[in-house]
């Protein structure tokens, strides 16, 4: 299914994502290995167990990479230039290795590019939530989409 094109990318549109992601202890494990964070948080059970939260949190940078991978089927898959930035990246709760993420994105501004005759700049807000309908990440993604072929 491809993304949206530019023309698409309505302000305002909300885009409740069909597929969701349940994190393994392997997931959180093997990225904290090969992003070299040895933070024992992530991947030391007994240190996590001492702490307020009792077990390993989800690397806050896997959660990240997960929200925006899930919403690229319905925003971004095979219209997407490039992406330009992520910015106000914020995890008011925590993620703990069982939990089921489902992810949800409306879309903030649309506009031209001054530069590229083809395509256009796009503003997402991402929101995930766990299975309990907790807030455990959200960030907003820039990115330069494409216009449809042809102009159309």
């Amino acid at each position: 299914m491809p993304g949206l094109w530019l023309e698409e990318c309505d302000t305002g549109k909300r885009i409740a994502h069909p597929v969701t992601r349940t994190v393994t202890e392997m997931d959180n494990m093997l990225f904290s290995c090969l992003t070299m964070n040895t933070q024992p948080l992530h991947i030391d059970r007994h240190f996590a167990a001492q702490t307020e939260f009792g077990q390993p949190l989800v690397n806050s940078l896997f959660t990240l990479a997960l929200v925006v991978g899930i919403s690229v089927n319905e925003t971004t898959m095979g219209t997407l230039v490039a992406q330009l930035g992520l910015t106000d990246v914020k995890f008011p709760a925590p993620l703990f290795q069982g939990d089921t993420v489902r992810v949800e994105t409306e879309i903030l501004s649309r506009r031209e590019s001054r530069s590229r005759p083809d395509a256009g700049i796009v503003e997402f807000a991402h929101r995930a939530f766990k299975q309990d309908g907790t807030l455990v990440a959200e960030c907003k993604r820039t990115a330069l989409m494409r216009k449809k072929p042809g102009g159309q």
